[in-house]
């Protein structure tokens, strides 16, 4: 028998002060003074009216009443849609959602209750103003609830994925309770619909993509200054994340690895940084991503633990830079992304062959379009590179025996004229540890 807690309503702060300790009021508790003070960098309350504007005019099209919009803190999501409507970056559980009807207020169903849920309060104000707690898990139950509210007998109710890369949606538990809650209720899976709404960015989330790029090359510029023989990828590891956070950023990924240039086994990164312990005559080879307020930007460039061999400069002066720089020729507004494909193929020309991956878009993170080796994947409407885009170029030759290669990427925004790189790590063969 599943014996469900009981429910009380919100708690206002005259009535929970001195009940602290008992769980009800604590977890619903409302209006208290924790936090007012607290200061968090937020989109203007007119930018979040965009956001919802536009995505109620796709709902429109679509013919729904609501949509469910999650995000979580994996890769593929980083936050997804629920962080784009509320600028809430959720760590604590698979997801957390934001219940969008086409008329009326948003709800953000958040993981936590207590002292958790007023701080995200706090958070969000610019976006909206009902947070409610998933009353430990109970994530449909709340939506069902605030649907209902909403005199929604027969919705039409879209999901939108938690992470749009799997086409991965709300657990199973969250989408039986929606349905059982919702019996009338027309129950759709949407595909893309935030992906179409972010993949041109204004020109404030743009400011963020660009503070992200700072953020990697912070990071980058702290991995040159720890990388000495005797230090391991783990503290170069550290010493990347740690720059990140200090800029107010939060870490996506840091893949790092390291092998000897004279006799190598390795062509990209590792992304489970180890605890090898860096050489002299080691090359690291890398690729981070850091957010910045729910925007992502990525770079890699090789870092070489002192002077390179011949056959390293050879391949970086003859191989990995001119095919890097024929890749981002090709990104310009009205150019087919197809172009890049083409371009990519130089590295067959030069006798080198190159992991599949030579660009991607950018919408909160990785994302479509994708330009492999062999082939194109992209939305029809993200076939043109226009203004707004946000893609990472990186390329990453490896040499005909597959034991050597250096990645090289940095994040580009499409402009009207043409691209601009957000970070301004120098594109050469760094030499540290001398």
């Amino acid at each position: 028998m599943n014996i469900q807690p009981p429910r009380i309503g919100p708690q206002p702060w005259p009535q929970v002060r001195t009940q602290l300790d008992k769980q009800l009021p604590f977890a619903n508790m409302r209006d208290t003074p924790y936090y007012h003070d607290a200061v968090y960098e937020q989109f203007s309350k007119a930018e979040y009216a965009r956001r919802f504007a536009a995505l109620r005019a796709k709902m429109a099209e679509h013919k729904l009443d609501c949509v469910i919009v999650p995000g979580g803190p994996s890769h593929w999501s980083f936050g997804g849609g629920m962080l784009w409507l509320t600028g809430h970056w959720e760590w604590h559980a698979l997801a957390c959602y934001v219940v969008v009807p086409l008329e009326g207020e948003p709800t953000l169903v958040y993981s936590m209750g207590g002292t958790h849920a007023e701080a995200v309060r706090r958070q969000v104000e610019p976006a909206l103003s009902d947070v409610r707690q998933s009353r430990g898990g109970r994530y449909a139950e709340v939506m069902v609830e605030r649907i209902k509210e909403l005199g929604l007998t027969k919705p039409r109710v879209g999901l939108v994925e938690i992470d749009p890369r799997h086409k991965d949606y709300m657990p199973v538990n969250q989408y039986n309770d929606l349905r059982d809650g919702l019996p009338d209720a027309d129950i759709v899976f949407t595909r893309s619909f935030i992906h179409e709404l972010v993949v041109i960015k204004s020109e404030p989330e743009l400011d963020c993509v660009r503070r992200a790029g700072v953020l990697c090359q912070h990071a980058m510029e702290a991995i040159v200054a720890a990388a000495k023989p005797g230090a391991t990828e783990s503290d170069l590891r550290a010493a990347a994340g740690s720059a990140i956070l200090r800029g107010g950023g939060d870490i996506d990924f840091l893949i790092i690895g390291s092998t000897p240039m004279a006799n190598p086994a390795m062509f990209f990164g590792n992304p489970h940084p180890s605890e090898r312990k860096l050489r002299h005559g080691d090359i690291v080879i890398m690729e981070l991503a850091a957010g910045y307020r729910g925007y992502t930007a990525q770079i890699g460039s090789p870092i070489c633990i002192g002077e390179p061999p011949e056959m390293v400069k050879r391949f970086w002066h003859d191989i990995t830079l001119p095919g890097y720089q024929r890749i981002i020729a090709e990104i310009r507004p009205g150019n087919a992304i197809d172009n890049v494909r083409v371009a990519a193929q130089f590295f067959r020309h030069k006798g080198v062959q190159s992991r599949p991956t030579q660009i991607h878009g950018i919408d909160i993170v990785t994302a479509t379009p994708h330009v492999f080796a062999e082939r194109t994947e992209a939305r029809e409407d993200d076939k043109v590179f226009k203004p707004g885009m946000v893609t990472m170029a990186e390329p990453n030759p490896i040499t005909a025996d597959g034991l050597f290669g250096i990645f090289l990427g940095h994040t580009f925004i499409v402009t009207p004229e043409g691209h601009e790189v957000v970070d301004k790590f120098p594109l050469e063969l760094v030499v540290a540890g001398q």
